[in-house]
């Protein structure tokens, strides 16, 4: 028998989405990556921009739902050179390596928030990791 996917073992799309909803949240009032940043498109994001949060927390559940495994394609509203987009999605934020560390650790708060178990916890923290160099193409490529 095939252990279960990262997804199922998650809790499925509600247990993911509680935990987006949490993170969304939590990013807005981020000190590092939200309304009080000292990256000007990441503070004019979380303080002008917040109309767009309903949207982003189903893109963004949309997005671990897929690379956890489930039954949810995951399509990026702005298609780059990634199966993901991100680099495109985050470009224009110019967000710094240590900017987007702070929101991998707003992330383990969110999974800590829901009891998430140590393994899928890393393995979500995991799938995030991945994507580092694309989301933080904007900074390096703005130096």
């Amino acid at each position: 028998m095939a252990e279960p996917s990262l997804y199922e073992r998650l809790g499925g799309v509600f247990a993911i989405a509680a935990v987006v909803d949490h993170f969304s949240d939590a990013l807005v009032k981020n000190a590092v990556a939200g309304e009080t940043s000292e990256n000007p498109q990441l503070r004019d994001w979380a303080t002008n921009h917040l109309e767009r949060l309903p949207g982003l927390k189903f893109m963004r559940t949309l997005w671990v739902c897929n690379v956890a495994g489930g039954p949810f394609s995951y399509n990026a509203t702005k298609p780059g050179s990634t199966p993901l987009g991100l680099e495109e999605a985050h470009r224009a934020f110019q967000i710094t390596p240590d900017e987007f560390d702070e929101v991998a650790a707003e992330l383990a708060r969110s999974l800590d928030h829901f009891n998430v178990p140590p393994r899928e916890k890393d393995e979500v923290l995991a799938a995030f990791a991945a994507h580092k160099g694309e989301v933080t193409e904007g900074s390096i490529a703005s130096n």
